[in-house]
């Protein structure tokens, strides 16, 4: 008898991507830098100065030109969608699922399961976040589900981290270190936390939503170096200006939007700023919405030392000493499982405003009054 000829993975729903609110909303003004230009002569050199206000005064802004197209960006959601529609307790078995008692935030998190802001009501996202394909991770939660499109997932991975490293080697220019000081320090084949996320938000009632302020996902800032997100239309992601005001992320067609997070901060001494965020309520016209979300974050190598990078401008501006080298390290790893013990593993997500957390020398505030 002949043998079965492979087919490919299974067939799944298309996703069908929402419209863009009719509201008016305040939006913040976000820059985007189009990085087509990344290897022309000069180009990567000039793109870090467009980048230098961005990054240093909001920690915001949007890259288009990355190689993506929107076809295959539109997979990940269709794979995301189709995941997110199984069963819960099929998703939700729990050697799938993230040991936030570990710090460990691979595999699935359940919407539903935590009390917010001391009520009754329930946290409303989902979320799987996938490790990177080494060898390291082979034990790693990946459901098999997934499994099945593990070729699209990791060539998407893949590529996102060396979008990612672009992005690094400007950072670096702004801070006049080696081209690849921090992409050096974010490779691929390192062990580190880096990981793919779908994500969902399940929409609640306007009588619950009111009940917690309408939020969706706290105030905070992210964990590790940089956060990719696909851009997707329906609002409700806000950033904290440095006046203290809240305004919308707006959405950029083909692009990404990008934020600094709390291990490129202190990389920096602050130069580089990780920015308060959160997810409100969508406007009426959007509530009504599962809000599907597309992320890369990337974290440094789990051996990494995150104390502040010997930049000559850093040191010109006096925000690290001449002997910043000599400092006691503190590792990646150490750090960004620490932060997701003290974000994730408790039940009930209560308001933490203004508590600071520390590891080594390394402070930040959980939440922005």
């Amino acid at each position: 008898m002949p043998s079965a000829t492979y087919s490919g993975p299974p067939a799944i729903p298309k996703w069908s991507r929402p419209g863009k609110t009719a509201e008016i909303l305040d939006w913040a003004d976000i820059k985007v830098i189009d990085l087509s230009s990344f290897d022309e002569p000069g180009g990567k050199q000039k793109l870090a100065e467009e980048l230098r206000d961005a990054v240093h005064h909001t920690g915001f802004f949007s890259v288009t030109g990355t190689g993506f197209t929107q076809e295959e960006v539109d997979r990940q959601y269709d794979i995301g969608q189709a995941y997110f529609d199984l069963p819960l307790e099929e998703k939700g078995d729990a050697k799938y699922r993230c040991d936030f008692a570990q710090g460990n935030y691979f595999g699935y998190r359940a919407a539903n399961e935590k009390k917010i802001m001391g009520t009754s009501v329930l946290d409303n996202v989902e979320s799987v976040n996938i490790p990177k394909f080494i060898p390291s991770n082979a034990k790693e939660p990946f459901h098999p589900f997934l499994q099945q499109y593990q070729s699209e997932i990791e060539s998407f991975s893949r590529r996102s981290l060396a979008l990612a490293s672009k992005i690094f080697t400007l950072f670096s220019l702004i801070l006049e270190l080696p081209e690849d000081y921090f992409s050096s320090q974010h490779a691929y084949a390192a062990p580190s936390e880096d990981h793919l996320r779908y994500m969902i938000y399940r929409p609640r009632t306007a009588a619950e939503d009111a009940k917690v302020q309408n939020t969706w996902s706290r105030a905070h800032t992210d964990f590790g170096s940089l956060t990719l997100l696909w851009s997707q239309n329906v609002a409700g992601l806000q950033l904290k200006t440095p006046a203290g005001e809240w305004k919308y992320v707006p959405p950029v067609d083909n692009g990404i939007i990008c934020n600094v997070g709390d291990t490129l901060d202190f990389w920096s001494a602050g130069y580089l700023k990780s920015t308060v965020h959160r997810v409100q309520r969508p406007p009426e016209d959007q509530a009504h919405i599962h809000r599907l979300g597309l992320f890369y974050f990337v974290r440094p190598g789990n051996e990494v030392d995150i104390k502040p990078a010997p930049s000559p401008l850093l040191k010109r501006l006096g925000l690290v000493p001449e002997n910043v080298e000599e400092g006691k390290p503190v590792r990646g790893l150490e750090y960004v499982r620490e932060r997701v013990k003290n974000y994730h593993d408790h039940g009930d997500y209560a308001d933490m405003k203004g508590k600071k957390f520390k590891v080594g020398n390394l402070e930040i505030e959980d939440e922005a009054a």
